[in-house]
């Protein structure tokens, strides 16, 4: 029973480790950046009953705050090309997908 309740009242959003691999056709090399992003569950709701109707609650684990890191690819002189700026999750919540600024697949 206690593993029922845990499973049931438990998400898990929060940050986790990825890395990222980063080249430039003008830089001699690949680089790997390591960041943080946000992974997990969160809490929804699919009725299945669909009569009378139901809004159901669909939310997605994203980041809550996030800022931008800049790294310099080696093998690509000083030419604006040689630096790569990408996002750091800080932050991370259950909130409804807003599809204004996300892509959803």
């Amino acid at each position: 029973l206690l593993f029922c309740w845990k499973a049931i009242c438990c998400y898990s959003c929060e940050l986790t480790n990825i890395t990222i691999a980063v080249e430039r056709e003008e830089c001699e090399f690949c680089i790997t950046v390591n960041a943080t992003w946000c992974s997990g569950y969160c809490f929804t709701r699919d009725p299945v009953y669909k009569y009378p109707p139901v809004s159901s609650v669909q939310q997605t684990c994203t980041f809550k705050e996030v800022v931008y890191e800049t790294v310099k690819i080696p093998g690509c002189g000083d030419h604006p090309e040689s630096f790569y700026s990408y996002p750091v999750a800080t932050e991370c919540h259950c909130e409804t997908c807003d599809t204004d600024s996300t892509e959803l697949h």
